[in-house]
């Protein structure tokens, strides 16, 4: 491979071990990297998944971020403690902010709440090389903080991603140019490599292939046939190129659609679900008018419970682009009475609304004052948005089918 054609730049991944747990010790007075301590979604509910647990419990007791709050050891110097993502997120930009010491804005890509890629071309006269900037990093990060986290430096952003889940969480740092990639990457499974999951993993062997070098061997017309532009980029990548921009405003995106849903509680009947249904359109609806948008493509989702299993997904479209609450919320209903087994209880819930127009793009209707329904709803939001989410809510919301006043104690899911 002649890498001589392809830009060279200074990246690095920055991966915040352990994150959540990592904050609780540190709340906690503890130090993370030592300390036995999971972070649950919930410790009221026996099956509350374990969001994070300290690099001790994982290596101690093989607890892992897919565990169940049953599951934890019953180690008196465990640690177990509810989420507080509003920390979480707090902390997240603090960090953010300390990079702003390093790069600009535009260098900084985040990825996650947790991992983050900064770009560092041009800083040498500075701060010293890459590996210098990185180890500088690391320290002000755990002396800022005190938190641990791994740093993976690549020639852009898929190598220092890899080179850090590969090598960086055991080492703490790790490098990796183009010239390294036979030999710090090919030798690694294809699951191991960043972008590749179960599924394409299965795919893969069926194929032969195990190893990313046997991947970056295979040839490439074949794969290009078997998984299309798919194959193509697992080509490239297994070579180690990355031709994504490294310098840009990585925030804002084309927004394609808005979408809400919630994994209830309790399984719901046919004859509360509704309650559901509009406090999620509400939502939608309401994110929608922020940015002065409206949709033509309405979706429902419905999972039932575990002990029937299924559900369906099913959207419409209409001929004047909406961002009306009402409006979506009958639509949602005509599809769930169409669509709906009849008998099954309902666990998941989700609505989105597609196929925007911007709201000058929305024609007039001679047959329904249109305007009078918007305008209420953009007073409500006004007033959610100068008093709380809670402070004007529809009245059936205050029973208890409804979702909003719970969700809005909470962040990502979770309480804050």
């Amino acid at each position: 491979m002649d890498y001589s054609v392809y830009p060279r730049n200074d990246v690095l991944c920055i991966d915040m071990r352990s994150f959540y747990a990592s904050v609780e010790a540190v709340k906690l007075g503890l130090d993370p990297m030592e300390t036995l301590l999971a972070v649950v979604g919930d410790p009221n509910r026996s099956g509350s998944i374990v969001l994070a647990a300290s690099p001790a419990l994982k290596k101690k007791y093989g607890m892992s971020n897919v565990s169940r709050y049953f599951e934890l050891p019953k180690d008196p110097d465990l640690h177990i403690v509810p989420a507080h993502m509003a920390d979480y997120l707090e902390v997240s930009t603090e960090i953010t902010k300390l990079l702003y010491q390093y790069v600009p804005k535009e260098a900084i890509h985040p990825y996650s709440v947790d991992e983050v890629w900064v770009t560092v071309n041009g800083l040498q006269r500075r701060f010293g090389n890459r590996l210098i900037i990185a180890q500088r990093i690391k320290h002000d990060i755990l002396e800022c903080f005190g938190i641990t986290c791994s740093i993976g430096i690549g020639d852009n952003k898929f190598l220092a991603k890899v080179v850090m889940d590969i090598h960086a969480k055991k080492q703490g740092i790790a490098e990796c140019t183009y010239e390294d990639v036979q030999q710090k990457l090919w030798p690694a499974p294809v699951e191991a490599i960043w972008g590749i999951g179960s599924r394409m993993k299965k795919n893969l062997e069926r194929m032969g292939i195990i190893t990313l070098g046997q991947l970056a061997r295979f040839d490439l017309q074949r794969l290009r046939k078997r998984f299309g532009v798919m194959g193509e980029q697992l080509y490239w990548h297994a070579w180690g190129i990355d031709l994504s921009p490294v310098i840009g405003n990585f925030v804002k995106t084309k927004q394609k659609g808005f979408g809400h849903g919630i994994a209830l509680l309790r399984d719901y009947a046919k004859e509360e679900v509704h309650v559901c249904i509009l406090d999620l359109c509400e939502e939608v609806c309401r994110r929608a008018r922020t940015v002065q948008m409206a949709g033509k493509t309405i979706q429902l989702g419905i999972s039932y419970s575990k002990e029937t299993g299924g559900g369906f997904s099913r959207s419409t479209s209409i001929s004047i682009p909406t961002n009306a609450t009402m409006d979506m919320y009958h639509i949602c209903m005509g599809l769930f009475f169409r669509f709906y087994d009849g008998r099954s209880s309902i666990r998941r819930v989700y609505v989105t609304l597609t196929n925007l127009y911007t709201k000058q793009d929305t024609q007039l209707s001679l047959f329904e004052n249109r305007t009078k329904k918007e305008d209420i709803g953009y007073t409500m939001d006004a007033i959610r948005a100068k008093y709380g989410p809670t402070s004007i809510l529809r009245a059936i919301s205050y029973t208890d089918a409804g979702i909003t006043i719970e969700r809005s104690k909470k962040i990502g899911g979770h309480y804050a």
